[in-house]
């Protein structure tokens, strides 16, 4: 199990001009602009789970990201559920 992004479409405030968790992101191509909805995106299979997304969109105080569980099957795993702990993600 690891941690991937998810954006909450609702507290994006991409279309007010916001990019910063695609501006920060250290990972190629791994959180977009969806010019249809204008809400930063996710592409939950290159998300590393690094976090750095989270904390410059909390900093920003739009807490539209949070960080939700992976199963080994690739599936999201429920947001109430158990968190991977830190590093658990980088772990083979």
């Amino acid at each position: 199990m690891y941690n991937v992004a998810l954006v909450t479409d609702d507290k994006c405030v991409a279309k007010k001009g916001c990019r910063l968790c695609i501006m920060y992101c250290p990972e190629a191509n791994c959180l977009d602009l969806n010019s249809e909805k204008m809400v930063a995106e996710v592409a939950i299979d290159r998300c590393k789970g690094c976090e750095l997304c989270k904390v410059v969109c909390d900093a920003a105080k739009h807490q539209a990201i949070d960080m939700v569980a992976v199963s080994s099957d690739g599936k999201l795993m429920d947001q109430a559920g158990e968190a991977a702990e830190l590093g658990q993600a980088y772990q083979g």
